[in-house]
């Protein structure tokens, strides 16, 4: 069984272990090491333990924890090589156990095998992930401005996806804190999905395999649980499936196990 938990999401911090048999892989580690390392207790996996972990791209809320974690460990790390270059210029200087991949190339961790795709944000190289054992598999789709076709056509193969729901149109526009500058870059072709983006991306896969979703890196000030999950729901139901179940992870709380695949159901 294919098996995901939700460690963190949100702006402040991002990450997701996956676990198949005797493998565990993180995806992203955007929390403090302290955090991070009491929620994969949580999940009753230690540090050390993991397998591989999996870089969607360099921004401080999806590699925070990367520096400490990997000081005395010998956690190998999965980036492309421009992600792995941003971070050895900063907190990963001088690290060396990398394990490098092409975008649109997959690779093995174990039992599970990760297929990347480049994704449109504003990261040096960013990707998103497909990962699968075999029988299952679990999409990865978190920072990006929009949905190519490319990205469309990867996760057609889904059987569970994560994907942003970062921020409602309206109010993002309402919003005081930030200034016009900000609102254009996170609602800009390389910023953030919106809920209404990220439905039209749930709507494009909604009669093929998808039997679960998962919502995560909303806005604290911009978003709300409802909104986004009646977003999400509203493609589903055009298509009679709103018995696909959709959670919506939170910055603070670690989600529930989900088991992904056919035995799931």
């Amino acid at each position: 069984m294919l098996e995901v938990t939700i460690l963190a999401s949100g702006s402040a911090g991002n990450s997701a272990l996956v676990r198949c048999g005797g493998t565990r892989i993180l995806l992203d580690a955007g929390l403090t090491a302290r955090r991070l390392t009491d929620r994969l207790a949580a999940c009753g996996v230690a540090p050390e333990a993991l397998d591989a972990i999996v870089l969607t791209h360099e921004h401080g809320d999806h590699t925070a924890a990367l520096r400490v974690l990997c000081a005395k460990r010998e956690i190998p790390v999965y980036a492309n090589r421009m992600t792995a270059a941003a971070l050895e210029a900063g907190p990963m200087a001088g690290h060396r156990n990398w394990r490098f991949f092409a975008n649109g190339a997959a690779f093995a961790v174990g039992e599970l095998t990760v297929e990347s795709f480049s994704v449109p944000h504003d990261a040096v190289d960013p990707v998103g992930f497909l990962i699968r054992n075999a029988s299952a598999t679990f999409g990865l789709l978190t920072d990006l401005g929009h949905a190519t076709q490319l990205v469309i056509e990867r996760l057609r193969e889904a059987d569970a996806l994560f994907i942003e729901t970062n921020y409602d149109d309206d109010l993002l526009q309402r919003d005081t804190r930030r200034p016009w500058s900000v609102k254009q870059r996170i609602s800009s072709r390389h910023g953030h999905l919106s809920n209404r983006a990220a439905a039209e991306v749930i709507g494009e896969l909604a009669e093929g395999r998808l039997a679960r979703v998962l919502l995560g890196h909303l806005s604290r000030d911009c978003n709300a649980e409802g909104l986004a999950v009646a977003a999400a729901a509203a493609p589903l139901a055009r298509v009679g499936r709103s018995h696909v179940p959709i959670y919506c992870a939170g910055q603070e709380t670690v989600s529930p196990m989900f088991a992904v695949g056919s035995a799931a159901a």
